[in-house]
């Protein structure tokens, strides 16, 4: 005696996990999580090479800093990118069969 334990075919399980594939999709490949998290570390790398600047680098900016306040700003902007993707997550876009359900 044989038993098989196999789901039993649920469209509505298959739907549910459909819609659940679309919507981590388009999380995951949500262009303001790429671009918040790369201006985030190139923001730290430049913030860190401003602090440590030596006296000729800061003679040539006539006494500004001005790596540690580009990395400021892009670690604001990524930063902003990223709080931006969390506030508003992306969309699973709808298929044509979705619409006309609505």
């Amino acid at each position: 005696m044989e038993h098989h334990s196999e789901r039993a075919h649920d469209p509505l399980v298959e739907e549910t996990e459909r819609e659940r594939r679309a919507s981590a999709a388009a999380r995951l490949f949500d262009i303001r999580r790429v671009i918040g998290g790369l201006f985030v570390v190139y923001g730290v790398i430049v913030g860190l090479v401003g602090l440590f600047d030596s006296a000729a680098d800061l003679e040539k900016a006539q006494g500004v800093r001005i790596n540690l306040w580009a990395g400021l700003g892009m670690f604001a902007f990524g930063l902003l990118m990223l709080a931006w993707q969390w506030i508003r997550p992306a969309e699973p876009p709808t298929t044509e069969e979705e619409a006309r359900k609505a």
